[in-house]
């Protein structure tokens, strides 16, 4: 009887694991012309196969949209409607907000607690739902490496933690979900169940092999022009190009009307 007991609970336990990944998305075509278009939502060139948007824009029907969600420090701009809604979601030192040092305005939320990771969760997760409802296959939570600019109040466990629940989110609503970056911990996200990878200046930091390794050609690469220039990216192209994704962008990601704006594929 108790053999039966344990064999119940092991069966029971896998169905609920099952349940989780039930309905998760597919992954993008490997290898398909990608467009990162996080500055604002234009046509792209012909061809393109993957577009990525920000989650307050619309998907492109015809291609394999991706949703952009912060989900683990604020968009520039919206520190205001966290203090004012989700004030205790916020990371804090000696009082004050603790700020992206790359991305003036970004400030980090708090993953540090069960309770704060489940009231992070909870708003992502309705973001998450609306990519879903939009029409988006995937959904690319961005700053899971927000550990690393905490000054040490928040670690790589406090993230993961809060990833796998995005990651069973996702899946239950259809979508498949990115890790972004974070190319030390490629092998720990993928057993956490993220479907592919968004890799930002892997030729630039030689990280590449860390994604590769781990998604095969499950990669979308994105390189800027301000970090390498043009060499960097024709060298990333001979390195992968015939593999998987790569989108050669302006940082700012601006949109085809505006100066300074770059974007090739290979």
């Amino acid at each position: 009887m108790r053999l039966l007991a344990i064999v119940g609970v092991l069966v029971v336990g896998w169905a609920a694991l099952a349940g989780a990944s039930a309905g998760a998305g597919t992954a993008p075509p490997a290898d398909g012309a990608f467009d990162y278009q996080l500055g604002g939502a234009y046509a792209p060139a012909a061809g393109t196969q993957i577009v990525t948007r920000d989650r307050t824009e619309s998907p492109l029907p015809g291609v394999y949209s991706i949703c952009y969600v912060n989900a683990f420090q604020t968009q520039p701009g919206a520190r205001t409607w966290w203090r004012a809604r989700h004030r205790s979601l916020l990371l804090r030192r000696h009082g004050a907000g603790v700020q992206d040092p790359g991305w003036p305005g970004e400030f980090l939320l708090d993953t540090s607690s069960a309770r704060r990771r489940a009231g992070i969760a909870k708003v992502v997760g309705r973001w998450i739902d609306g990519c879903a409802r939009a029409g988006f296959q995937a959904v690319e939570p961005d700053n899971l490496d927000s550990w690393t600019r905490s000054k040490g109040r928040l670690s790589s466990s406090d993230n993961f933690a809060l990833a796998r629940r995005l990651i069973a989110r996702a899946h239950r609503a259809g979508l498949a979900i990115a890790q972004k970056n974070a190319a030390e911990k490629t092998a720990t996200a993928k057993r956490a169940g993220f479907d592919f990878a968004v890799a930002e200046s892997c030729q630039v930091y030689d990280e590449c092999d860390a994604y590769t390794g781990a998604y095969g050609a499950e990669v979308l690469e994105i390189e800027y022009a301000d970090e390498g220039g043009e060499a960097n990216f024709q060298a990333a192209c001979e390195a992968r190009g015939a593999s998987i994704s790569i989108n050669y962008r302006d940082h700012d990601l601006l949109t085809p009307d505006d100066p300074g704006y770059v974007d090739q594929v290979c």
